[in-house]
């Protein structure tokens, strides 16, 4: 599976534009601000219904625009897919409708599209991965687990309900509408998804573990790097779960929320057994972070039998030139990637034959070369 094109329709900055990508290797160039990071967001937008630079989708859309949409081809053994995400005000409406439709069919999530590629994207934005709160890395963890096992997903969307259940009886608990005897049940029913996520999620870290702590060294990063997962239950099976709950059930109605479980948990970035995001210099922050996208690459081409498409912004600025040798000839031994960059001079073989390359101005997309 790859991605043939990108067609844009007031997205970001781009009122109308489309741009052919290769098999292996693109290139994208131009000046800061001219819309390099746009094109890759939408990518990764068309593939996922979802950003990965901002939660308010409105930022999408052109300003003056009512709508934005993109559309993502594909390519499989020689058939055609296409994919399509808009959002926007329709007719008739004052609130903001998003669409997504898989070869013309409306679908209600587009990761469950199986005429799908797996994305990986690494931006600036994304250093808040590394550097901020425990929730990114958990909803991280999350997501890997359902690109490496598709059908677990339903163990972490499982979880949520139950979790929400607890809290809303807790909530009735304090007002005096339920009895704590009624607590008992949902506990039950949470231990048996809690045991489960957090099996999944220890599973999905030892898997990426090792290629992450050798990526690392191999970009530069210093000292021992390393991923932990730190689950917050120390239970060996339900009951102990259960007893956890009950210990803690006291604070529980204090707060009104459940404050114990695989909603709590962290997964930790360490260097020298100490923590990347608090001790670590923003260079070494993205370098971290992009050992973390390509070992997971690593495990999703084996598990999976399917190597993600990249999409890589202003990666090379943080390396020397041996280590961009490394990272471009790790990209171009299998895979589809897409790197930004201001400088040609960056990326190493951004002039041989094989690789496509995309100029960027102000809204609009040149195609200089066409993979051979």
């Amino acid at each position: 599976m790859r991605i043939t094109s990108v067609e844009m329709r007031d997205f970001r900055t781009y009122a109308r534009a489309e741009a052919r990508l290769g098999e292996g290797l693109t290139v994208v160039h131009g000046p800061n601000g001219a819309g390099k990071s746009n094109l890759l967001e939408a990518i990764y937008y068309g593939c996922t219904a979802r950003s990965p630079r901002t939660r308010n989708e409105r930022e999408l859309v052109r300003f003056g625009a009512q709508a934005a949409r993109v559309v993502v081809r594909l390519a499989e053994e020689g058939r055609p897919h296409e994919l399509t995400v808009g959002f926007g005000v329709v007719a008739d409406s004052t609130q903001p409708v998003k669409r997504a439709t898989a070869d013309g069919a409306p679908v209600e999530r587009m990761l469950d599209v199986e005429s799908r590629p797996l994305v990986s994207v690494f931006l600036p934005d994304r250093l808040e991965l590394v550097k901020g709160p425990p929730a990114t890395r958990r909803g991280h963890l999350d997501q890997l687990v359902a690109a490496i096992w598709p059908l677990r997903a339903a163990t972490r969307r499982e979880y949520s309900r139950v979790l929400a259940q607890r809290n809303a009886l807790l909530a009735r608990i304090r007002s005096g509408q339920a009895s704590s005897e009624s607590l008992r049940a949902w506990d039950r029913e949470l231990a048996t998804t809690a045991l489960a996520l957090r099996a999944q999620r220890a599973e999905a870290v030892a898997l990426v573990a090792a290629p992450f702590a050798a990526r690392a060294a191999q970009l530069g990063c210093s000292g021992e790097v390393e991923l932990r997962y730190r689950p917050r239950t120390r239970a060996e099976d339900e009951q102990e779960f259960c007893d956890e709950l009950q210990a803690r059930l006291g604070t529980d109605l204090e707060r009104g929320y459940t404050g114990h479980g695989p909603h709590r948990d962290e997964l930790q970035i360490l260097r020298d057994g100490r923590e990347l995001r608090v001790y670590g210099s923003q260079g070494e922050q993205r370098l971290a972070l992009l050992a973390l996208l390509l070992a997971e690459r690593e495990v999703l081409a084996r598990e999976r039998g399917h190597t993600p498409v990249m999409l890589l912004d202003d990666v090379m600025s943080e390396l020397d030139p041996e280590r961009r040798e490394l990272l471009a000839s790790d990209l171009a031994a299998g895979g589809q990637s897409v790197i930004a960059t201001t400088d040609l001079a960056h990326v190493p073989g951004a002039g041989a034959a094989s690789v496509a390359r995309l100029r960027i101005s102000p809204g609009a997309i040149l195609q200089e070369a066409i993979a051979a």
